[in-house]
Formats: C-alpha cells, sequence, structure tokens
C-alpha cells in the first residue's frame, strides 16, 4: 500500500531534479551567448574610431592631391631685363591680355620690326620699351575688349649682338645679352690665331647714323697698357 506512493513520490522528486538541472544548464548557456553578443558589440565599437580615423587620412589625401588645379605653378622664367630695355629684332616676347587667352601670346619679333596680334595684325614694336609696347595695346584693344589690361614681358633676348670678324679662332654673330668688352668677344671666340695683328684691331661702331672706327690695342690691354673697350649692340669688332 505504501510501496506504490512511496514510488511515485520519488519519481517526482527525480523530475523536480532533473528539471532543476536542466534549467541550470540552460541559464548559463544564454548568459554565455549574451556576454558573446556584448562582446561583439563592443568589438565594433572599438573598431568605430579606426575606420573615422581612416576617413580623416582619406581626407587629407584628397586634399593635398597634386594635381589639384589651385596647386598649379608655371614654370616660365623671363631673363632680368632692365625696364628701360628696349625691345629689337628675333627678341621673343610675352604678351599676357587679362581673361583673354585668345589675345595671350609669345611672339618673335620680325625682321620688319613688326609682330601680329589677333584683332590688331600687325604692329610696329621695336624701338619700344615692354611698359611702352603694354599701355599702347592697351589703347588698341579698348574697342573690342571691356577694360583691357595687358602685360608684356621679355622671354629671350636676341637682338643685342656684335659680330667678329677676321684672324679669330671662331669668327661670327655673338649675342650681347650683358656688358661684354672687346677683350671678353675675343675670349669667347677662343682666341686669337696666330697671324693676328694683335695691336692693330678696330671696331667699328655706328654713331648717329654714320659708322665710326674705335682703335683696340688688344696686346697693350692684355698687359694693362691700354684700356678695355665695352661693346655695344651692332659692333664690329675686326682683327686684321
Amino acid at each position: 500500500m505504501f510501496a506504490p506512493a512511496l514510488f511515485k513520490m520519488t519519481r517526482s522528486w527525480i523530475g523536480l531534479s532533473a528539471a532543476v538541472l536542466l534549467f541550470g544548464a540552460v541559464v548559463p548557456a544564454t548568459g554565455s551567448a549574451s556576454s558573446s553578443d556584448n562582446s561583439g558589440t563592443s568589438a565594433r565599437q572599438s573598431t568605430a574610431p579606426t575606420s573615422k580615423d581612416d576617413n580623416v587620412k582619406k581626407s587629407n589625401l584628397k586634399k593635398a592631391d597634386p594635381t589639384d588645379s589651385t596647386h598649379a605653378t608655371t614654370s616660365d622664367a623671363a631673363p632680368n631685363v632692365p625696364a628701360a630695355y628696349r625691345i629689337g629684332v628675333d627678341d621673343q616676347i610675352q604678351i599676357s591680355v587679362w581673361r583673354e587667352h585668345d589675345l595671350s601670346l609669345s611672339v618673335v619679333v620680325r625682321p620688319d620690326g613688326v609682330i601680329t596680334m589677333p584683332l590688331l595684325n600687325d604692329i610696329q614694336v621695336v624701338g619700344m620699351t615692354p611698359k611702352e609696347l603694354a599701355d599702347s595695346l592697351t589703347e588698341k584693344l579698348k574697342p573690342f575688349v571691356n577694360e583691357p589690361q595687358v602685360t608684356v614681358s621679355v622671354q629671350a633676348i636676341h637682338s643685342r649682338k656684335v659680330y667678329l670678324i677676321g684672324n679669330a679662332s671662331r669668327q661670327g654673330v655673338f649675342e650681347l645679352n650683358d656688358n661684354k668688352t672687346a677683350m671678353e668677344l675675343i675670349a669667347e671666340a677662343g682666341g686669337l690665331s696666330q697671324f693676328a695683328k694683335t695691336n692693330g684691331i678696330y671696331i667699328l661702331r655706328v654713331v648717329n647714323g654714320s659708322e665710326v672706327r674705335i682703335p683696340f690695342r688688344y696686346k697693350d690691354a692684355v698687359s694693362g697698357k691700354a684700356q678695355d673697350v665695352l661693346l655695344m649692340p651692332g659692333d664690329k669688332v675686326v682683327v686684321p
């Protein structure tokens, strides 16, 4: 009589114990999963600043792009030409008209002393300073351009020339881009030949439309007994 009841009580106790054990196993597992999710969230949160830094770096790289037009520079450089320099034949000049790309150009002065520009056609420029030419072009462009702003610069000087003729190692035409003396010209040409009359050299120069003869005693100048001669554009140094 008591045996079946005792059996039922024992089975109920076993079932309750099993339920308790099962619940204990499930709760830690759930906590572990939650902890794992939290760890994953923390990991994602910890990587967020790194992603932001990368974006900042990319932004900085974009700003430093060397192809950006704001960083563009020009490599064009004009020689150091005095403001009083007068333009001559074969000189190369740069004409810039602000905001008028089609009117801005680099030209070489023709043998007739003329250059050609859009709208203005042929313009006489020989004997003018860069500023004088800029002022003249400004006036000429007013019928075509609203408030033209013109600048003129000399890019290369080829009009200042001197000539070496006779018994020199190298005869020919030499550019006179700076102050140069007869002795310096002869040195640039490689010296005189062995048959040159060193104290018979002379310089032909046009003064007021007439050609004058200026003696140059080379041998005495080398020894300091005579003065060197400063050359002028168009001078002809003759070595007999």
